[in-house]
């Protein structure tokens, strides 16, 4: 298994920027894809986007390409999620998640049921 601590988030006006972090420790698996979801009041869980070990990187919903971007440290084991030109729409509990495996292409969705170790959500909140 893996522990997962993540930091960031908070308001922010429309427009604006955030950058959200995953820090994951006590890590077993020698190959792990890391990946952060979000869900708003009412609605389910949505994959943002994942990257593995090698740097690849997952569907990115068309509501979040070319504003969010996902990078990781291999070194320190940790994962973010630079979000810019945020929007009324993106408002909503940010989750960092992280699996065994690696991701073979873009075309490789992350759905909440592939992943098995959580961390404990963040918030976003958009003003306009």
């Amino acid at each position: 298994q893996v522990q997962l601590v993540q930091s960031g988030g908070g308001s922010v006006q429309a427009g604006g920027s955030l950058t959200l972090s995953c820090v994951a420790s006590e890590n077993k698996y020698s190959r792990l894809i890391m990946g952060w979801f979000r869900q708003a009041p009412g609605n389910k869980r949505e994959g943002v986007g994942a990257i593995d070990n090698d740097g690849t990187i997952s569907y990115v919903p068309d509501s979040v390409k070319g504003r969010f971007t996902i990078s990781k440290d291999n070194a320190k084991n940790t994962l973010f999620l630079q979000m810019n030109n945020l929007e009324p729409e993106d408002p909503a509990m940010y989750y960092c998640a992280a699996e065994e495996g690696r991701i073979g292409g873009s075309w490789f969705r992350p759905i909440p049921e592939d992943f098995g170790n959580w961390g404990q959500g963040t918030q976003v909140t958009v003003t306009t």
